[in-house]
């Protein structure tokens, strides 16, 4: 069993972080404990999973908490949008824990703090963020890694924190400076994975850190291109229009599933509505057959740097 006596202190997601577990892929920052926006700690969750655990149900919500259970590796509680509570199991692996703390985890806080967050990857263009999007295994870490080859900068990958600013716009919160890529990415990228960590139980996917291309300030969301693997082999690109927006934003929300029994149906909703009709939508669908990342970073980029719609 994994136990921590030192405390940590670190920014992401806009917030800051005190954990008794150490995140080495976040930054640190120097804060005291009472200061911070959000408390990580290591407790004994037992007793109240067995006392609310339904069977073959992972989850328990309730409109001020979230609480779940990983086999083999923690039950963890979030409560109020400021508290992540972790048991860890015993004999569990601290890469696994800490996988769940930065990404389940801060999906369920972001929710409760009324902050969106979209499950994919976002880039930044001319100080302007686009969020790709799409199922797993669509490419969307690929796709935001090939930008980074061509200069541009992350603003997250995995969970894109989404709030609206005074004007009622759409902004993009950078996350953590750290990818996530598929050793197939890797190798098409020439990139040698001797050196880099691999994610637990995914031996072949590895965490690439990007401190030297990481945008460190908000910016606003001009852009959702939701990415679609095809049997094509040609690359298409059509502009997502009218309520189709809407399920597109509820489709890609990270643990969707979470929001309406949060009792957050009428906040998503009506967060949905004030973006839609302020930025572009976008569906691009790439081939299979052969790798085309830096071909799809051309397509958009040939109509972005033009003001135009991609079509």
């Amino acid at each position: 069993m994994i136990y921590t006596i030192k405390k940590f202190t670190y920014s992401a997601f806009g917030l800051s972080i005190f954990s008794e577990f150490l995140l080495p892929e976040l930054p640190e920052i120097d804060m005291e404990e009472h200061l911070s926006n959000i408390t990580v700690n290591k407790v004994d969750l037992t007793e109240i999973w067995s006392e609310l655990y339904i069977p073959n149900r992972y989850f328990i919500v309730e409109e001020d908490f979230i609480m779940f259970q990983v086999p083999d590796t923690a039950i963890y509680l979030i409560k109020n949008g400021r508290e992540i509570f972790v048991s860890p199991i015993d004999n569990s692996q601290e890469d696994q824990i800490r996988l769940y703390i930065l990404g389940t985890c801060m999906g369920a806080l972001l929710i409760q703090r009324n902050i969106l967050p979209l499950h994919g990857s976002a880039i930044a263009i001319d100080d302007k963020a686009y969020a790709i999007v799409g199922d797993s295994g669509a490419g969307k870490s690929t796709l935001a890694s090939a930008f980074l080859k061509k200069g541009y900068q992350l603003l997250s990958d995995d969970v894109i924190p989404v709030t609206l600013s005074e004007e009622n716009m759409p902004m993009i919160t950078p996350a953590y400076p750290q990818q996530k890529l598929w050793l197939e990415s890797l190798n098409e990228f020439g990139m040698e994975s001797t050196d880099l960590r691999p994610i637990i139980d995914r031996e072949n996917k590895f965490a690439i850190p990007v401190a030297e291309q990481f945008a460190e300030k908000p910016m606003p969301l001009a852009g959702v291109i939701e990415l679609i693997k095809t049997d094509s082999d040609e690359i298409e690109v059509n502009p997502i229009q009218n309520l189709e927006r809407l399920h597109t934003l509820f489709q890609h929300t990270y643990r969707n599933f979470l929001i309406n029994r949060s009792g957050k149906m009428d906040w998503h909703f009506n967060t949905s509505v004030a973006i839609v009709n302020k930025i572009d939508f976008y569906r691009l669908e790439r081939p299979t057959s052969h790798f085309t990342a830096h071909k799809l970073v051309d397509v958009i980029l040939s109509k972005v740097k033009k003001g135009e719609k991609i079509r």
